[in-house]
């Protein structure tokens, strides 16, 4: 059995919608690999073990090892198409890598220390604006993850993408454009009390009313 990062594949000549739900009925999943200077392939690989590699986050910002009928080649994953309404992958799209060029991929980025938060402990609740950012970087220095730390965030405050920690020759892509693009990647809000929720209304009814009269 492959390992979690290594996908094994063969080529597939035919493609089209019927020949993918064909490919799908043996159990195999139709997929393509493209960039670089080779043409795109159509390949198909085994469902069972697709479906057990992506249970992996990890799967979905590392360099993979695709290995199509006994060669080698290195890629990442590009694109995973499922089924809207069933548990069911239908379609994978890789790309070739090149080891000197640099990259674009999408991050998960990890929130921790939420337990401690400043804001947490004072009623607040933590809401993640972001769960991955897109970055460049050679592939060797690809990472896992980011960590967003949130031990310090006061309630009603924000962290933006310049505050998280970034990894040494790692680039947001979003704060390398033009303009400001600094979004925020969580923040720590008040939850307010039954009893704050049945004030406001009331004010709000007082003041529905007070409009009525003077109409």
């Amino acid at each position: 059995m492959s390992s979690v990062f290594e996908f094994v594949a063969e080529k597939r000549d035919l493609s089209g919608r019927s020949a993918a739900r064909a490919t799908r009925r043996e159990g195999k999943l139709p997929a393509v690999v493209y960039g670089r200077s080779a043409a795109p392939q159509s390949i198909i690989l085994d469902y069972n073990d697709v479906s057990k590699h992506l249970e992996h986050e990890a799967v979905y910002s590392h360099v993979l090892n695709l290995k199509i009928d006994g060669k080698t080649e290195k890629a990442v994953l590009k694109g995973v198409q499922r089924h809207p309404a069933k548990a069911q992958i239908l379609h994978l799209d890789f790309m070739r890598i090149d080891e000197s060029q640099a990259l674009k991929a999408k991050v998960p980025l990890h929130f921790t220390n939420e337990d401690i938060c400043l804001g947490v402990k004072m009623g607040g609740v933590v809401t993640h604006a972001m769960v991955d950012i897109e970055v460049s970087c050679l592939p060797s220095a690809l990472p896992e993850y980011i960590e967003v730390d949130l031990a310090d965030i006061e309630l009603g405050s924000s962290i933006h993408l310049t505050d998280i920690t970034i990894p040494e020759g790692v680039t947001v892509i979003a704060l390398a454009q033009e303009g400001d693009h600094d979004h925020t990647v969580a923040q720590v809000m008040k939850v307010r009390s039954p009893q704050e929720d049945d004030e406001k209304e009331e004010v709000e009814s007082v003041a529905g009313e007070e409009e009525t009269e003077e109409e």
